[in-house]
């Protein structure tokens, strides 16, 4: 038996005291829809709803075994990583400082203090993460406190390595999945379920999903060295990083690219809302990544195989539900902005009105009559429950005369407007 694989049992055996195996449920809507046995490996229902408090747990008994005297542990984390470690600060007695960034959402900060109490002290510092994980491991090198990494390390890696253990587990000799789904941020879960697959030699075939707006893995293996991405889109925030780890890209700089897969970040809203709405599964964009993932495979080499998909997070604020619905209409076209050329006479708008179908909505309409002009411009929202009614709309507008532009695929504008 390798080291690896000893160490995860030993990981697993400290995580059944903290908690039991997430579960692994098959999902009935996703088998039908893609011809399989898609299973969902539901990491939103730990303690913590996300895969993090694995790591974390990992990582400060490691430390606890090598030095039983710790008493501070010290992380930075805008979300599920602070969590992890202010659970299991509290479960262990231990003194945790979580550094998070200054606009990190209240119901974050509330979430992370409540899971650890008085174990814990929260320091907002920066803007932006960098800064903050700065502040972090400056002041636990000048307290004599050990820095918890979020996901480059050993420990962690050994500590989200659990995950495909459970799932082999849960699964039987039999019944092993044929492919995986999982999400790639940092690349701790990925690392430590891909070592962990090739050390007990399972046979699994894994794809890795990464959100558009943050695809440094993708970067990375397209370059074959580690490449820091000059822009981020924090919008799928569990899995924006503009750097993979340094431990975890030399597990992974052998992946093929052909089996990593990036989906757009409007695209993923509309899986969180078909989960939402069809399943009644609250997820955070990280944690819908690995099941938007399938969409990108061809539906024959799914067919009749097992599945499993690793629901990587539900901590979501719902307080981003209507952006993630915004999006999620706009990307399906079931929603779209448009500038109308109105005429400026009596009864104009009332015939534009007159061309709607029965299951178009106006969602947004701003008009200010100007003087001394024929025509104004309209700022028009339309929501309908199926795409092909805009194809009908707009030829009713043409034959009719009302002239438009369609602005919804007009980034800087729909920020500005939506």
């Amino acid at each position: 038996m390798s080291d690896f694989i000893k160490n995860v049992e030993i990981a697993t055996e400290s995580m059944r005291a903290l908690f039991p195996e997430t579960p692994l449920q098959k999902n009935e809507f996703l088998s039908e829809k893609y011809e399989a046995e898609v299973f969902l490996k539901r990491e939103d229902l730990s303690p913590v709803r996300s895969y993090k408090i694995r790591g974390a747990l990992n990582s400060i008994k490691k430390a606890l075994t090598q030095n039983s005297d710790i008493k501070n542990f010290v992380c930075a984390s805008a979300g599920n990583h602070a969590q992890g470690v202010a659970f299991v600060c509290k479960y262990l007695n231990k003194h945790g400082y979580i550094f998070m960034p200054v606009t990190t959402p209240e119901q974050k900060i509330d979430k992370t203090r409540s899971f650890g109490g008085e174990n814990i002290e929260i320091r907002l510092t920066g803007d932006y993460f960098d800064t903050t994980l700065k502040s972090a491991i400056e002041f636990s090198r000048k307290n004599d406190a050990i820095f918890l990494p979020p996901f480059d390390s050993y420990a962690v890696i050994e500590g989200q390595a659990t995950v495909l253990k459970e799932i082999l587990n849960q699964s039987g000799p039999t019944k092993q999945p044929d492919f995986i789904f999982l999400a790639v941020g940092g690349g701790g879960l990925s690392a430590g379920m891909l070592k962990y697959s090739k050390a007990v030699r399972s046979g699994i075939s894994f794809r890795l999903v990464e959100p558009f707006g943050a695809a440094s893995l993708n970067a990375s293996l397209l370059q074959g060295k580690q490449i820091t991405l000059d822009r981020v889109n924090n919008f799928v925030d569990g899995a924006a990083v503009a750097r993979i780890g340094n431990l975890n890209f030399e597990i992974l700089k052998d992946f093929s690219l052909d089996n990593i897969l990036t989906v757009t970040e409007d695209r993923l809203c509309v899986t969180m809302m078909e989960m939402l709405n069809t399943e009644g599964i609250v997820l955070e964009p990280a944690g819908a990544l690995s099941i938007d993932g399938l969409k990108d495979i061809d539906k024959s080499l799914l067919k009749g195989k097992r599945v499993v998909c690793v629901v990587s997070g539900g901590n979501f604020d719902f307080e981003r539900l209507p952006d993630v619905k915004e999006r999620a209409l706009r990307f399906s076209g079931k929603k779209k902005y448009l500038v109308l050329r109105m005429p400026q006479r009596p009864g104009a708008l009332k015939e534009f009105l007159s061309l709607l179908g029965p299951d178009d909505d106006i969602a947004r309409f701003e008009y200010l009559k100007k003087s001394a002009r024929n025509f104004g411009s309209v700022l028009l929202g339309i929501e309908t429950t199926d795409d092909r009614n805009f194809d009908i709309l707009f030829k009713k507008m043409e034959k009719f005369g009302f002239g438009y532009q369609d602005i919804t695929e007009n980034e800087a504008l729909t920020e500005f407007i939506v």
